[in-house]
């Protein structure tokens, strides 16, 4: 049986002290970037960094100053959901930049079983992160549970109403969901209906209270359909249901675009129009709403902007930076197309 290779000696600070003739204290100070160096003997450390091929023990240097400098981003949906709502990939885009402004490292966390809760929830009490940012938390779910008895630094997108004080950034729901059924109501429709969604976690359960305030009296709980996920397969199925219960319908509010995109489908094959005979308004303005014939009248929220400012929220968490409040309410915007 052939023995491992040897690997390669990792070249230290000593080296480049010695390529560069200088004492492993001035090396030190350039690389933790302190004063007092004189700019010969920087230049002369950097061309010896490069020599040498010196790569910084980061493990060494988290030892020593207890941080990681890496987040956590844990992302409480199935993986099939993952891949197809863009909003979730908008966040984590948003959430990586504002953490590589900052020399984080984001590490991504996907949970879609009660098997990864458990392993996460570990890994989480393991240190391996300074902090963390939850996305789609449900109630009472075992992540959130977990992060609050460690005690990590934590931000959530959105606002589990099972929690309590906690640092959230998110947008106000139930208000979108009331103005654009409002203005779906307002081109005359007299049959509306809703296909919901994820009604365990705070978005889906505002979106169908604004549904319902906006509908105030004329609010027919037999037309609403709802599922567990925010998905077009959930479109699909919540479209036919609504047209074997109401086959007048002429107006469906969906819980988010991918959703709409599934009922616009099924009038799309039953031989109804839209708008003509059915207007139909979703929620995210994703990338979705720009695939749908006709364009998907929509909310747009601002998912970038929602991963930047959670990151922003979380560093100032670690580093005791003190801010006005605990959470932080994004604006959204109606955006009016041919849907409706």
């Amino acid at each position: 049986m052939n023995a491992p290779p040897d690997r390669p000696r990792r070249a230290t600070i000593f080296d480049v002290a010695a390529a560069a003739n200088v004492s492993r204290g001035t090396v030190s100070r350039v690389l933790n970037g302190e004063p007092y160096v004189s700019e010969a003997a920087r230049e002369a450390i950097e061309a010896a960094i490069a020599k040498v091929g010196y790569v910084r023990n980061m493990a060494a240097r988290n030892l020593a100053t207890q941080r990681t400098r890496a987040i956590g981003l844990v992302i409480h949906e199935p993986h099939q959901v993952f891949l197809e709502d863009p909003n979730i990939g908008a966040i984590l885009l948003g959430t990586n930049e504002r953490l590589s402004e900052e020399d984080y490292q984001l590490v991504c966390l996907i949970i879609g079983s009660d098997r990864d809760s458990n392993r996460v929830a570990e890994y989480l009490r393991g240190g391996f992160v300074d902090g963390v940012i939850v996305v789609s938390a449900r109630e009472n779910d075992p992540i959130s549970n977990a992060v609050a008895q460690i005690g990590l630094p934590t931000v959530f997108v959105g606002h589990p109403s099972s929690l309590t004080d906690i640092n959230f950034v998110g947008i106000d729901n139930r208000t979108a969901a009331r103005e654009i059924t409002q203005r779906l109501l307002g081109t005359g429709r007299q049959q509306v209906g809703m296909i919901a969604a994820a009604l365990d976690r705070d978005s889906g359960a505002e979106r169908l209270q604004g549904f319902q305030d906006a509908l105030g009296d004329r609010f027919d709980p037999d037309l609403v359909v709802d599922f567990p996920l925010y998905s077009r397969s959930s479109g699909v199925l919540g479209m036919h249901e609504l047209l074997s219960r109401a086959p007048g319908i002429d107006g469906v509010f969906a819980g988010n675009d991918a959703i709409a995109a599934g009922a616009l489908d099924v009038l799309k094959e039953s031989g109804r129009s839209v708008p003509l005979n059915v207007g139909v308004v979703g929620f995210d303005d994703s990338d979705w709403a720009m695939r749908c014939t006709p364009r998907l009248s929509t909310v747009r929220q601002p998912a970038d902007l929602l991963g930047r400012e959670a990151a922003s929220s979380l560093l100032d968490l670690i580093n005791g930076v003190p801010r006005a409040a605990h959470g932080t309410i994004l604006a959204t915007q109606i955006m009016w197309r041919g849907s409706a």
